[in-house]
């Protein structure tokens, strides 16, 4: 994978008219590589870890970006984390800067790993990560999430893939 990049996001199967069907091909167990990656970053509040004002958050930040035209191309990629349990973190991939928005650049080299159930397991996920990782001699600096579908999609596609994103400590 070339520097920045992600894999392909596909988007043709969409009959929500909201999020498209997740295509899971491509995006399991790669490493992906970013230098100075640009990001809008926006927080969220939560309630012991369950998000209060993601929907409103997410329509903001979204709407900013496109009216900057600073969508990437085929590389949809949002990644959020918990930073406590009242407040989320959530990095929206952008081609270029938004007026207005806290723009955050990122580098580093990321594993990446499909998994698939209710947002609630991912205590669980992050265990199976850092296990992965560490049976390989890798360790996590962050472990982000790549919610791939919002809850109401997820119900009606009868699946939730979620794609963990590692970032990976320098080797010492």
């Amino acid at each position: 994978m070339q520097i920045n990049e992600t894999p392909q996001y596909d988007d043709t199967e969409n009959t929500t008219g909201c999020c498209p069907r997740f295509n899971p091909v491509g995006w399991d167990d790669q490493l992906l590589h970013f230098r100075n990656k640009l990001f809008v970053r926006a927080t969220t509040l939560s309630v012991a870890h369950m998000p209060v004002n993601m929907g409103q958050v997410f329509a903001r930040t979204f709407a900013r970006i496109e009216a900057a035209g600073a969508g990437p191309e085929r590389q949809f990629l949002v990644l959020s984390r918990d930073l406590s349990p009242w407040k989320a973190e959530h990095l929206f991939a952008i081609a270029k800067r938004v007026p207005g928005s806290e723009v955050v650049e990122m580098s580093g080299h990321f594993r990446t790993r499909v998994f698939e159930g209710p947002y609630s397991e991912q205590p669980r996920w992050i265990e199976q990560m850092e296990a992965l990782l560490a049976a390989r001699g890798e360790a996590a600096e962050a472990i982000y999430f790549f919610l791939t579908t919002c809850p109401r999609c997820a119900r009606a596609y009868g699946r939730n893939p979620v794609v963990a994103f590692a970032r990976l400590t320098d080797p010492a």
